[in-house]
């Protein structure tokens, strides 16, 4: 797992991928933080870490996009099936190569954390907890869209179709005001990202939201590598 981790890992920085993802990330927050707090002399941290969060939904599929769909292009697709190791280790490796990319970015957004605790003032249970909820959501985005993209053949199917379960789950908390059925606008409640991510912009640190980010992550990587499983069985029957 460690292999396969640091070789996307390194792939994301010996490509445009990497770079592309934090500058497009970076140049959109400073934007956000310009807009948000320096026009309006505001110090609310946790406000512009909402701003964030649809900037974040839309940017996931970046990282995502060339973990399984670009060995599919290239027609290298087996050596993840061949690796000495179970595909749930391959899987995993990729998504934290993925992850670690997505965790430097939104670091060096601290930046503007700096800027707000130089002019005004920054409470650190306020920013942990504000960081904390951000960063979990921004890895469900992201975990999701390793799911999706299994079924992609190709990266840019694979972006647009990150983008598309992306904005669905995002939008799920509207539908569920919507739908006919009480029992589905509980399900869909339940499972809303936006709705798990609420208490942490009110500076609330919610052990169950925690525990429902890492499960809702934990079960995408399964999902995953038991979709590349069915894949592998039938390509090995086919032949």
């Amino acid at each position: 797992m460690l292999t396969i981790f640091r070789r996307d890992f390194l792939a994301y920085y010996r490509t445009p991928v990497g770079y592309v993802f934090a500058g497009a990330f970076l140049t959109l927050s400073g934007l956000i933080f310009y807009l948000y707090n320096l026009q309006n002399l505001s110090g609310d941290l946790l406000g512009f870490l909402s701003q964030m969060t649809l900037m974040s939904m839309l940017l996931c599929p970046l990282l995502s996009m060339r973990l399984f769909c670009e060995e599919r292009q290239k027609g290298t697709e087996q050596l993840p099936f061949t690796a000495p190791v179970s595909l749930g280790s391959v899987v995993l490796g990729k998504y934290l190569a993925a992850a670690c990319v997505m965790l430097i970015t939104i670091g060096l957004t601290n930046v503007y954390t700096l800027i707000i605790a130089i002019y005004g003032r920054v409470y650190p249970g306020e920013w942990l907890v504000g960081y904390l909820g951000f960063t979990l959501q921004s890895l469900s985005f992201l975990a999701l869209d390793v799911l999706v993209s299994c079924f992609a053949k190709s990266q840019m199917t694979g972006a647009i179709a990150g983008f598309a379960a992306n904005f669905l789950l995002w939008m799920i908390d509207l539908l569920a005001a919507h739908v006919p059925f009480a029992w589905l606008s509980i399900v869909l409640g339940f499972i809303s990202l936006y709705d798990r991510y609420e208490p942490f912009l009110l500076g609330q640190l919610s052990p169950a939201c925690i525990v429902f980010f890492l499960s809702f992550i934990v079960v995408c990587l399964m999902g995953a590598a038991r979709t590349l499983d069915a894949r592998r069985f039938s390509e090995g029957g086919g032949a």
